[in-house]
């Protein structure tokens, strides 16, 4: 019989957030990997708990090592348990590797639910929470990021990025260049800590507020895209739209197919928009 792969939330700030079973998980699990081991003591010396299996570190340095260990103690029947710094493991944090490597081996694989810095800030923005997506850390090269929010400038659905305190300021300035100054936004910092904010305005007035410097861990909410109707999207858009998808990596029969569901016309009029653009020589 495999073993039971548990995937535990740990606080995001006040450790009083702790969801109560990670307790018991902690001192029951046979293996508890976590991101940083001095961490998970400082955890669980606040928790009253001592593990009483092994304690291994398992961080983006070590993942694709340690994961096939991981998964040979899964398939031995271990219970191990999952842990990051803070938040759910795998949402921009390690997880991800061990929980498919788990899946592909048949291990069961479950949850101890916890805080959510991306669901806490989303609730907190005042922003529409009914669709959003989330879209982690930006590339750090300027270049790099511009492209990135390039491809979701038209994204009707809000948006929730992590960044950190010292390249605050040059995102901010970014997706006021790319999505427009007056796009609604939130800067959440220190979640659920004492010195907790969240600081709402246009994208244009929250990067001149983020200019002069700001601490602490970050989660950023920004408005989605305004609902645009097809008659407003000329053909020189739809082709411009096309080509960011395709240089994302997308082949052009789904970035037409993608782009014609966006913006709400027939696959046939943004194909034809595309072969004009060709032709022309553009």
């Amino acid at each position: 019989m495999t073993g039971t792969l548990v995937l535990a939330g740990t606080p995001i700030g006040d450790v009083q957030d702790a969801p109560p079973r990670l307790a018991a998980e902690l001192a029951g699990a046979d293996v508890v990997a976590a991101e940083d081991t001095r961490r998970l003591r400082r955890l669980t010396q606040a928790l009253g708990v001592a593990p009483a299996g092994r304690v291994v570190s398992y961080f983006e340095g070590n993942e694709s090592a340690r994961t096939p260990e991981l998964v040979e103690e899964l398939a031995g029947g271990a219970r191990v348990l999952l842990v990051t710094d803070a938040g759910m493991p795998s949402v921009s944090d390690p997880g991800y590797r061990l929980v498919a490597a788990a899946v592909e081996r048949g291990v069961r694989v479950t949850a101890v639910p916890g805080p959510s810095a991306v669901l806490t800030a989303l609730a907190l923005s005042g922003l529409p929470v009914d669709r959003f997506c989330f879209e982690g850390f930006l590339p750090r090269k300027g270049g790099e990021r511009l492209t990135r929010l390039r491809e979701v400038a038209e994204e009707r659905r809000t948006l929730v990025y992590f960044e950190a305190p010292h390249r605050l300021d040059d995102t901010l300035a970014a997706m006021a260049e790319v999505f427009g100054t007056d796009r609604r936004a939130a800067v959440c910092r220190e979640l659920t800590k004492t010195y907790e904010e969240v600081r709402r305005g246009g994208l244009g007035e929250l990067a001149a507020w983020a200019a002069e410097g700001v601490r602490g861990e970050i989660t950023v909410v920004v408005e989605g895209a305004p609902d645009k109707g097809p008659e407003e999207i000329g053909a020189e858009e739809l082709v411009r739209r096309v080509r960011v998808r395709e240089e994302a990596g997308e082949r052009r029969k789904e970035a037409i197919a993608a782009v014609a569901a966006q913006v709400g016309v027939p696959k046939r009029e943004v194909f034809d928009a595309v072969v004009a653009a060709k032709n022309a020589g553009n």
